[in-house]
């Protein structure tokens, strides 16, 4: 196997499926970058990475027959706001209608060239508006003076593992496969990872061949008994050389 190129979109914490693959497979470790751009996804059709974790709106897919996608789990949403702002009264979530009336950031209005999340979370902390964020950004981009609670009645995002569709018919490149079975929990010796099936192959095939040979060692010997038994019969049953009857004495003559 080879190493893989994965990137990760802000707020996935990747770092237990990597230290899992490299206890695994030491001798093939992974090449890992957060990415802060764009869309993830084209650095798959470009050969950047070869699988991308991404963030799309719950209950869709950005699923395409180019491109194969695997949901992981859905995020909590977080609203961010001030230090000191009436949020910090709440203990558990914030419901959506009690805020409703406030003024929100749009995170679209901050992209990379200005400065991303980072500078939302700025201006946020200046009190000019809300800001609705993923738990696992908003815990990126924390702040002192910024305080974030959960958010009730807003629509949910979430994570999936993407990677490119193998072309015609073409199997899956094992590797991947072999990643994706790490990130889905499943065990070093499931027999649904890539290389535990391959190995499993491998032997079944050793194991016919010995049965095979087993199989044509018997019926060679069975042969050869048989024949060695029709020689034996015809052996036996060969007549032998007759004997004469013993002369009749001839009587006296009187």
């Amino acid at each position: 196997m080879t190493g893989l190129k994965i990137a990760y979109v802000p707020g996935v914490t990747p770092g237990k499926w990597l230290s899992r693959w490299n206890e695994r497979y030491p001798q093939n470790p992974l090449l890992a970058l957060r990415y802060d751009g764009g869309e993830i996804l084209a650095r798959l059709q470009n050969g950047e990475s070869d699988i991308v974790f991404v963030r799309f709106a719950a209950g869709s897919s950005p699923k395409t027959p180019a491109i194969h996608v695997i949901p992981l789990y859905e995020e909590q949403q977080v609203v961010c706001a001030p230090k000191d702002h009436d949020i910090e009264l709440h203990e558990d979530v914030v419901p959506l209608a009690e805020i409703q009336n406030e003024n929100f950031l749009d995170l679209a209005d901050y992209p990379e060239a200005v400065g991303g999340t980072a500078m939302a979370m700025e201006v946020c902390s200046s009190g000019a508006g809300l800001l609705v964020l993923p738990l696992g950004v908003a815990r990126l981009h924390s702040r002192k003076d910024v305080v974030h609670r959960e958010l009730s009645g807003v629509p949910q995002t979430a994570i999936g593992i993407a990677w490119l569709a193998p072309e015609g018919d073409d199997p899956t490149d094992p590797v991947i496969e072999e990643f994706i079975g790490v990130v889905r929990g499943r065990g070093e010796n499931s027999s649904r990872q890539a290389s535990v099936a391959q190995k499993q192959q491998e032997q079944a095939a050793e194991a016919r061949k010995k049965r095979q040979a087993a199989d044509s060692e018997a019926a060679k010997n069975a042969k050869s008994t048989k024949n060695a038994q029709k020689k034996s019969g015809a052996r036996a049953g060969r007549p032998g050389a007759k004997r004469g009857s013993k002369p009749a004495s001839r009587g006296r003559k009187r």
